[in-house]
């Protein structure tokens, strides 16, 4: 077995530091990549809350046609009567 010597201990040791500083880039990359993945799910969370307020308000306005409809029918007597039985 090769005989540990100083030299090669501080070689491996250079080696072994470059391969921790590649991880450790690549490490900080994923972490801004999840950083960005999370303002992102934030925004469109964001705008699913907006179009649903949305679609609230629009069903809202469509409830108050319909029975403001069915009050205009009824006072002009346009309401579908059942057909009388002969």
């Amino acid at each position: 077995m090769a005989e540990a010597t100083s030299e090669l201990m501080f070689e491996i040791l250079k080696a072994v530091q470059a391969r921790l500083e590649q991880v450790d880039g690549k490490a900080d990359e994923n972490k801004l990549n999840m950083q960005a993945m999370r303002t992102q799910m934030q925004g469109l969370h964001h705008d699913l809350v907006g179009i649903h307020q949305e679609l609230n308000g629009m069903h809202a306005t469509l409830i108050r046609h319909e029975t403001r409809l069915d009050r205009i029918e009824r006072r002009l007597d346009l309401t579908d009567a059942p057909a009388s039985a002969p």
